[in-house]
Protein backbone atom coordinates (compact mmCIF):
# COMPACT_ATOMS: atom_id res chain seq x y z
CA UNK A 1 0.00 0.00 0.00
CA UNK A 2 1.18 3.51 -0.89
CA UNK A 3 0.07 7.09 -0.36
CA UNK A 4 -2.74 8.01 -2.81
CA UNK A 5 -3.85 4.39 -3.19
CA UNK A 6 -7.63 4.00 -3.21
CA UNK A 7 -9.15 1.31 -0.98
CA UNK A 8 -12.72 0.42 -0.15
CA UNK A 9 -13.80 0.18 3.48
CA UNK A 10 -15.47 -3.15 4.23
CA UNK A 11 -19.15 -2.66 5.18
CA UNK A 12 -18.95 -5.51 7.72
CA UNK A 13 -15.66 -4.84 9.53
CA UNK A 14 -15.49 -1.02 9.44
CA UNK A 15 -15.88 0.21 13.01
CA UNK A 16 -17.62 3.46 12.09
CA UNK A 17 -20.76 2.60 10.10
CA UNK A 18 -20.81 6.06 8.45
CA UNK A 19 -17.68 5.01 6.48
CA UNK A 20 -18.85 1.47 5.62
CA UNK A 21 -18.51 0.80 1.89
CA UNK A 22 -16.81 4.14 1.14
CA UNK A 23 -13.78 4.53 -1.10
CA UNK A 24 -10.88 6.04 0.84
CA UNK A 25 -7.80 7.80 -0.55
CA UNK A 26 -4.78 6.82 1.56
CA UNK A 27 -2.80 9.78 2.91
CA UNK A 28 -0.56 7.94 5.41
CA UNK A 29 0.47 4.29 5.62
CA UNK A 30 0.80 2.97 9.17
CA UNK A 31 1.93 -0.39 10.61
CA UNK A 32 -1.66 -1.07 11.74
CA UNK A 33 -3.32 0.08 8.48
CA UNK A 34 -3.74 3.51 6.92
CA UNK A 35 -5.15 6.97 7.41
CA UNK A 36 -7.03 8.57 4.57
CA UNK A 37 -10.06 10.54 3.54
CA UNK A 38 -13.44 10.11 1.98
CA UNK A 39 -14.55 13.12 -0.05
CA UNK A 40 -17.93 14.36 1.11
CA UNK A 41 -20.60 16.03 -0.96
CA UNK A 42 -21.10 19.76 -0.80
CA UNK A 43 -24.23 21.85 -0.67
CA UNK A 44 -25.63 24.65 -2.82
CA UNK A 45 -23.06 24.12 -5.58
CA UNK A 46 -20.10 24.39 -3.20
CA UNK A 47 -17.61 21.53 -2.73
CA UNK A 48 -17.68 19.47 0.43
CA UNK A 49 -14.78 18.65 2.68
CA UNK A 50 -12.81 15.57 3.51
CA UNK A 51 -13.84 13.12 6.20
CA UNK A 52 -10.68 11.52 7.61
CA UNK A 53 -10.59 7.94 8.89
CA UNK A 54 -8.00 5.61 10.41
CA UNK A 55 -8.61 2.13 9.03
CA UNK A 56 -7.00 -1.11 10.15
CA UNK A 57 -5.87 -3.66 7.57
CA UNK A 58 -8.98 -5.72 8.36
CA UNK A 59 -11.25 -2.81 7.42
CA UNK A 60 -9.80 -2.24 3.93
CA UNK A 61 -9.68 -4.01 0.61
CA UNK A 62 -6.32 -4.31 -1.14
CA UNK A 63 -5.55 -1.14 -3.14
CA UNK A 64 -7.83 -0.72 -6.16
CA UNK A 65 -5.51 1.75 -7.92
CA UNK A 66 -4.18 5.27 -7.48
CA UNK A 67 -6.26 8.45 -7.12
CA UNK A 68 -5.88 10.73 -10.13
CA UNK A 69 -7.06 13.78 -8.19
CA UNK A 70 -5.92 14.29 -4.61
CA UNK A 71 -7.43 16.94 -2.37
CA UNK A 72 -4.67 18.57 -0.31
Amino acid sequence: MKVYDVVQLDPVTTRNPMFAGCFMTVTEVKPWGAQGYVQSLGIDGKPGGQAYYRATHEEMTPPLGQALFVIE
